[in-house]
């Protein structure tokens, strides 16, 4: 019951005070004064852009003092002298090559001093920023190539390298498909231990044997299922699952596994170069700067969860994807798997990798830290879509052979397997526990 001494207005709905027309109009802004873009609470989680990496390698704090003035200063003596000089290069005549040359310089230094930091800080943070400024340059490249057609792409590689546009002969390796020492023999050349390479840097980025593992039979069938497409993927069965599976694939994946092993468990004490002593202390400690400063193992546990599982498929995919683009693209625009670009291309993508499937790693186990997805990540994965994207407009008319039914069919099966074991594994568990629980429910009502 009100009081005696309250007046009779304080008994109104708070809602109709708020209506009354008699109130002031409130002003704009907060507590009436204005809103300034830069007095707004910066305390939220969505509103920071933080770099990846939040510390520093105190160990040579001498490489972590901003130096961007520096740095610019530099950069633009150079680009005047080279600019301003005729004979400071052999090709100083051809100013165009030499124009592109100076603008990607000037994009590099720019990504090493601006870019955000990523996931890795050996050697250092601006090695992995120059990393991240390569990446986003091929992606503009694959962006631009995506506009021309493939007769034009063609012209325009030999800008880098005159002896292209040539067209290649087709090179099968299943002519002599006998078990035999002599074939064998035949059949091992530099590709063998560029085969055993790359699987030992797979096993570095995924730090998984059973991805590795994965991944090695699934690209098998993937060639097994183009060969129709590009000759080069008819191989014997020998090659395919005993000379590259049990032998290359097997031989790169221990070795890389085992390196993973053993920075996992090994002791990490950074000393900065001053407290080390003796020259081989500090030869040691310097070749140490290429090393990680920090291991952190890979525990996919495709089977705990869907979001797991569907992250695994994906990266499997995308991998996938990863090994086959550089066959078509190489095989449209007739460049030989020798070829510097090719091996160039290789090397890039292992790079982009280390940080992008690292971060992927954190982005999907530690939500609560990574808010968003890595840029490394985010970028890697643009352009390998990209490439997807060039390889899908210029085949067209290039590749008459249909789709073999066999083929046809056994995609089919493998897409509804994928579809059906997440359906089986999370989908029924899930729909059972939402049967239980509303029954309950309505029990519950009833009484």
């Amino acid at each position: 019951m009100a009081s005696e001494t309250e007046s009779p207005t304080l008994l109104i709905d708070e809602s109709d005070a708020l209506l009354s027309p008699t109130d002031a109009e409130p002003k704009p802004g907060l507590d009436g004064a204005p809103v300034r873009s830069f007095d707004a609470d910066r305390t939220e989680p969505y509103t920071r852009i933080v770099p990846f990496q939040e510390r520093h390698d105190t160990s040579v704090e001498f490489f972590y003092k901003p130096i961007t003035l520096t740095a610019l200063t530099f950069g633009l003596a150079a680009l005047a002298y080279i600019a301003m000089s005729q004979d400071v290069l052999e090709e100083g005549r051809d100013k165009r090559r030499v124009g592109v040359y100076a603008a990607v310089a000037s994009f590099l230094m720019f990504s090493i001093i601006q870019f955000r930091d990523g996931p890795f800080i050996r050697p250092h943070p601006a090695f992995w920023r120059a990393v991240l400024g390569t990446n986003l340059l091929y992606e503009l490249t694959l962006v631009f190539l995506l506009f021309q057609d493939l007769h034009s792409a063609r012209r325009m590689m030999t800008l880098l390298d005159p002896s292209l546009n040539v067209p290649l002969p087709e090179k099968s390796y299943a002519e002599s498909c006998e078990l035999n020492p002599q074939n064998i023999w035949n059949a091992i050349d530099i590709f063998c231990l560029a085969h055993a390479l790359g699987w030992f840097g797979k096993a570095m980025i995924l730090r998984d044997y059973w991805f590795c593992w994965i991944l090695s039979v699934a690209f098998e069938f993937a060639e097994y299922s183009l060969q129709h497409q590009l000759p080069n993927f008819a191989e014997c069965w020998w090659d395919h699952w005993i000379l590259d599976v049990l032998v290359c694939n097997w031989l790169g994946t221990y070795l890389g596994m085992k390196t993973c092993q053993y920075l996992e468990v090994k002791p990490y004490e950074w000393r900065g170069l001053r407290q080390t002593r003796g020259l081989r202390s500090k030869a040691r400690r310097v070749l140490s700067q290429f090393s990680p400063h920090d291991w952190t193992a890979f525990k996919w546990e495709g089977t705990t969860s869907f979001r797991h599982y569907l992250t695994v498929v994906s990266l499997l995919a995308i991998f996938l994807a990863a090994e086959l683009n550089p066959f078509y693209l190489k095989s449209l625009l007739w460049m030989e798997p020798d070829h510097p670009m090719v091996i160039m291309r290789l090397a890039f993508v292992f790079l982009c990798a280390l940080p992008a499937v690292r971060e992927l790693y954190q982005y999907i186990n530690a939500p609560k830290r990574a808010k968003r997805m890595g840029q490394h990540c985010w970028l890697l994965l643009a352009t390998i879509l990209t490439e997807l994207l060039v390889i899908a407009k210029w085949s067209r008319g290039q590749f008459d052979v249909a789709l073999p039914r066999h083929i046809r069919w056994a995609w089919t099966i493998g897409g509804t397997l994928l579809v059906l074991y997440p359906a089986v594994r999370f989908g029924v568990p899930s729909a059972r526990r939402y049967v239980r629980r509303h029954t309950r429910q309505s029990k519950a009502k009833g009484e």
